[in-house]
């Protein structure tokens, strides 16, 4: 097992720059995930650590050694691809020792490393089989069980469920964070699904055009986003944002919208002091806007009217898209809720739960 350190990376292919000066410090036994849009540097960014690609500046260290000019198969990682890469001529279990093979492992070690990595992933019986008479899921296993025989320091899995229906891609997740607590090596994961970040990693490096935009807990991101781009990445559906301003009413803040005029709690207040007058970018998110009678305990409760545009019932909740002024915007509410499209609905939100931005720098004010 080892830290993986990013020690001011660049990666530049001609006139792009793929990754721009990089700095983050994984820690021996984290599970830590890369997530953003395609093309924001995620995948250059494993595959730099991974040897695949030379870095234009800056050092990689696995532990304490700096890896830039270590060839890859004497990095002691390994790394699971999105197409699985498995050999059609080989069996499973061929698959599997063919890395411990040109390593020159003994053949006994090789077989229990085998058997094990396979009893692990719930593959025992398919060992003798091609991949062509595998399932998705079963590859995908597969492909996972050729990296843990190697048992490497550092496990890199590139995008590795992106090619599995949705209900496997569930259930192949679970069994990926169990593998992750049984074996407690470090991995290191990319995807661009945030769900998937949300739910498997220890912390999450949210990438934006090739720039490291926040790195935190899954919480953290969710509760305290850095800038706009965090706050509308992570969470599904997305945070709704709307232009406002702050206005004093009587020594106290609120936040007007034109269409409505929401009050501030005080613990929010000071930091938008220094904005009075002027225009924020006022973040709430679908969960923390809530449908009369169906509002909970304990918020802070602020009044908004909208008017409903399309409903749509997904058995535990109703997602209503909703219109107040030219301003669409999503609420999350409670299924027993009878809005229907075509209603004026009055909404509560839970204000000890926005966000506000500064519209020029897209930071968070707090």
């Amino acid at each position: 097992m080892a830290s993986v350190t990013y020690d001011h990376v660049t990666k530049r292919f001609g006139d792009v720059t793929a990754v721009n000066d990089l700095c983050i410090h994984i820690e021996d036994g984290e599970f830590l995930v890369f997530v953003g849009p395609s093309g924001c540097g995620k995948t250059t960014s494993l595959r730099l650590l991974a040897g695949l690609e030379e870095i234009t500046s800056g050092n990689i260290l696995i532990g304490d050694r700096v890896v830039n000019d270590v060839p890859p198969k004497d990095r002691n990682i390994a790394m699971v691809f999105q197409s699985y890469a498995l050999y059609p001529h080989m069996s499973v279990y061929d698959n599997m020792a063919f890395g411990l093979k040109l390593r020159k492992v003994p053949k006994a070690e090789i077989d229990r490393r085998v058997k094990e990595a396979a009893a692990m992933l719930g593959i025992e019986n398919l060992l003798d089989r091609k991949p062509k008479q595998l399932s998705g899921g079963q590859r995908q296993r597969v492909a996972l069980g050729r990296a843990i025989v190697r048992e490497p320091a550092v496990f890199l899995l590139d995008e590795p469920l992106s090619n599995l229906d949705a209900k496997l891609r569930v259930q192949t997740r679970a069994e990926l964070s169990k593998l992750y607590q049984r074996l407690g090596t470090t991995f290191i994961y990319v995807t661009h699904d945030q769900v998937e970040a949300m739910t498997m990693g220890t912390r999450i490096a949210v990438m934006r055009d090739g720039i490291l935009q926040q790195v935190d807990t899954p919480q953290r991101l969710y509760e305290a986003p850095d800038n706009i781009f965090v706050a509308g990445f992570i969470g599904s559906p997305s945070m709704n944002f709307f232009d406002a301003t702050i206005v004093d009413v009587d020594g106290k803040l609120f936040v007007d919208g034109g269409t409505y005029r929401l009050p501030i709690p005080e613990e929010k207040a000071n930091a938008l002091k220094p904005y009075k007058g002027k225009e924020v970018i006022f973040g709430i998110r679908p969960e923390d806007i809530f449908a009369k009678p169906y509002v909970p305990p304990g918020i802070f409760e602020a009044i908004m009217k909208a008017d409903v545009d399309v409903t749509e019932l997904m058995g535990n909740e109703i997602f209503l898209y909703l219109l107040t002024g030219k301003r669409s915007f999503i609420a999350r509410v409670d299924p027993r809720t009878p809005a229907r499209a075509g209603d004026q609905v009055e909404l509560v939100v839970n204000m000890h739960n926005a966000h506000f931005f500064d519209p020029q720098t897209e930071r968070a004010i707090r």
